[in-house]
């Protein structure tokens, strides 16, 4: 995929083909201060709030596929978790949590006046989703869940997951940017990235699992819920098809020959599941 720059009047935002650490996109990056950070957003289109998190290693940039598209009816905001993309990456380790980033998300939709909005999030940003959603239940009107799962309730599994986590980690350390990944989404990210560093930080402290609190949260969820996944995700098929099972109501869409990003495998048939759901809920034009 190429450059992409799409102008609509509500949009702030920078065009997107300034190269990373040029003064003019510095200049004109949308950012808030929160919690002692400053956290870079975007924000496309109008209507009610659709607020989407992208998965580990990747940043707001895999949403390409979907911009034009979901924000023709809906006011479509991206951001940048601590430690992605053009938002900061503390030195600190210890600023890098499931708690933290359950905070960021708050801080940003009240610095935009947010407050409800439809939550969507991949992989690891599904999880955090789910994290937000059970800690603020109130400001959220429905949840989107793409390729993603709850976390572990088997400390085995648990530590497997962690141990896996800590490898990449580690490979950020020794490797630096070079250790991403060839994901379709982290390739459309990979250009945005700061920070190895803040990568590897995340990855110890945000993509490993310290508990079983959100799993146990699943069944109490009352959100409408959408359940996305790639036909071909091995890692987290079943783990979807967990979430849709456990969260009462929950409807599962399945897009074929789609993998991990099945957003950017398939794009027409992702965007027209969601905004199916999205168009069901009979959310107010705000």
């Amino acid at each position: 995929m190429g450059p992409w720059l799409l102008t609509l009047p509500s949009a702030n935002m920078p065009p997107r083909e300034l190269p990373r650490g040029s003064e003019a996109r510095e200049a004109l990056l949308p950012k808030v201060s929160a919690n002692g950070l400053s956290l870079h957003y975007e924000e496309y289109g109008r209507g009610f709030p659709l607020l989407l998190t992208h998965g580990y290693a990747a940043n707001s940039h895999m949403w390409e596929p979907q911009a034009e598209a979901l924000s023709a009816k809906y006011r479509l905001i991206l951001w940048d978790m601590r430690g992605h993309g053009e938002t900061d990456s503390p030195e600190d380790p210890s600023q890098y949590s499931e708690a933290l980033i359950v905070a960021d998300m708050r801080c940003l939709l009240e610095h935009l006046g947010v407050r409800q909005a439809v939550l969507g999030g991949h992989s690891m940003g599904g999880y955090m989703t789910l994290a937000f959603c059970l800690t603020h239940p109130d400001m959220v009107r429905g949840l989107v869940l793409f390729a993603t799962g709850p976390g572990y309730r088997n400390p085995e599994g648990r530590g497997r997951w962690n141990q896996a986590a800590h490898a990449r980690a580690h490979r950020l350390d020794a490797e630096g940017l070079e250790a991403l990944g060839s994901g379709a989404e982290l390739r459309l990210s990979a250009p945005y990235h700061r920070s190895a560093r803040g990568l590897a930080h995340a990855a110890r402290g945000m993509l490993a699992q310290f508990d079983s609190r959100v799993i146990d949260g699943v069944p109490g969820i009352a959100t409408p819920t959408l359940a996305i996944v790639g036909e071909r995700d091995d890692v987290f098929r079943v783990p979807t098809e967990y979430l849709a099972s456990r969260i009462p109501g929950a409807r599962m869409v399945v897009l074929e020959g789609a993998g991990h990003a099945a957003n950017v495998h398939r794009p027409e048939a992702f965007n027209g599941a969601v905004l199916e759901f999205l168009d069901g809920l009979g959310l107010p034009n705000v």
